[in-house]
């Protein structure tokens, strides 16, 4: 049994960082087990999350594959046709789902520790045995069109698409998770491709296990080794297109046709997500000063003026460099000017101004508390910690972040938004809309 593990690793809780304890373990074959004990007797989380999302999407024509696998991932073996495992699991107590980022794909389960041994059989048979037919594949495909299609009827889509196309002319994140349409078209066709895409990627190096709650930690290595071990293969290695530096600042205009609110997007380029810098933790409390509801952008536009129903940050840690914006919902389109001239000049006035030493203390005590809140069960903290490590690479990623964020300093934000959020890093996307009750 031993002879299986290549590495142990116990993170402790630190000051500033997340207060419970985490135990991983990697298997010779490169798969990692994290482990964190919780109070919630009889219950548990498990989570393993992949390292592929929408970003590994490199070939021409092939995007959408990532957000697939969600999909086809539930369709069976030859232990478990589709269905079976659905069948037993549900009566032991589980409920799962799965979901994809542009750089992760998460499949989650919760339920009882009285059923984690079969649960542990039935999710390493499908990571390893996975089995479904062309004609299954085709169905699927066209399900993942019905999806965009249904999607695409609300602008949230569309305005997506609209920014990162503007935003990366280079980089595979110029796409969304469900792919470009005429990709998705062509999907059904794809059924050998996508025998290519799982074998690429759904290998023990490129997974992370996380186990959240009551378990016995012998019977549930035991159980691990059992099930997992065997399972072979390395992930591949791919080129990820690099976006080349932005000269200016970029502007894009989106029309809707159906009658809904106008807004106005105003995103730059920020660095790629790190646990072992400072730059993810900046952001992060730069998310709230500029754009959170204590700012003074949101007080003005929302609460005095009135000129937005909405302010929003907009920000998430990423593989490579990405974006953050601020979000409006215009009440009207003759507020958009005002609009704009106000989110810039909140920016600006990070590297200009003053930060607020006390303001500042008052986000990193916000940012803390309010993660803590939130792991209040297994399955938050397991999708909590699942997720960062998935885009960043380590199972203490996010209690790194959280203490970098507590020791964040106003010199720091100053420094950052002088350094990025200048105008040769912005896009700003317009979007417009027929007013409800009739024409402009």
């Amino acid at each position: 049994m031993l002879a299986l593990l290549a590495a142990v690793a116990l993170t402790a809780a630190a000051p500033g960082g997340l207060p419970f304890q985490t135990k991983t373990t990697t298997l010779k074959n490169g798969l990692t087990v994290v482990r964190v004990p919780f109070a919630s007797p009889g219950l548990l989380a498990w989570y393993s999350v992949v390292r592929v999302g929408s970003r590994n999407e490199v070939e021409a024509g092939h995007t959408g594959f990532a957000h697939f696998f969600e999909h086809i991932m539930f369709k069976g073996t030859k232990a478990y046709p589709e269905g079976a495992s659905d069948a037993v699991l549900g009566k032991l107590g589980f409920a799962g789902n799965a979901y994809t980022t542009d750089d992760v794909t998460v499949y989650h389960a919760a339920g009882p520790s009285s059923g984690l041994e079969q649960l542990i059989e039935i999710e390493a048979d499908r990571f390893k045995n996975l089995e479904y037919g062309e004609a299954t594949f085709q169905t699927e495909a066209k399900a993942v069109l019905g999806e965009y299609n249904k999607n695409a009827a609300n602008p949230l889509l569309k305005i997506e698409e609209t920014m990162l196309a503007t935003a990366f002319k280079s980089h595979t994140y110029r796409h969304t998770t469900l792919g470009f349409l005429d990709d998705i078209k062509e999907m059904p066709s794809r059924y050998e491709y996508s025998k290519q895409f799982f074998k690429r990627w759904y290998t023990p190096d490129n997974v992370m296990i996380f186990v959240v709650g009551d378990f016995d930690e012998k019977k549930l290595m035991a159980a691990i080794e059992k099930h997992y071990g065997s399972w072979a293969g390395s992930a591949a290695t791919v080129e990820i297109p690099k976006e080349g530096a932005q000269a200016a600042a970029r502007t894009a205009s989106l029309t809707w046709g159906s009658p809904t609110l106008p807004r106005h997007l105003v995103y730059w380029k920020v660095p790629a997500g790190t646990f072992t810098g400072t730059d993810t933790a900046v952001q992060l409390v730069v998310n709230e000063y500029v754009a959170g509801k204590t700012s003074p952008l949101y007080k003005s536009l929302v609460l005095e003026k009135q000129l937005v129903e909405a302010v929003e940050p907009d920000y998430g840690v990423h593989r490579d460099p990405y974006l953050f914006g601020v979000f409006t919902v215009l009440k009207e389109e003759g507020n958009r000017a005002q609009v704009d001239a106000a989110v810039l000049a909140a920016v600006k006035e990070l590297s200009t101004g003053t930060v607020d030493a006390a303001r500042l203390k008052s986000i990193q005590d916000h940012l803390r508390y309010e993660m803590i809140m939130q792991l209040e069960t297994p399955d938050a903290i397991a999708n909590a910690l699942s997720r960062t490590a998935g885009i960043l690479g380590s199972p203490d990623a996010l209690d790194a972040i959280m203490r970098k964020i507590a020791a964040v300093k106003p010199a720091d934000v100053q420094a950052y938004a002088r350094k990025h959020l200048v105008d040769e890093n912005r896009t700003t996307l317009v979007f417009e809309a027929p007013p409800a009750g009739g024409a402009r």
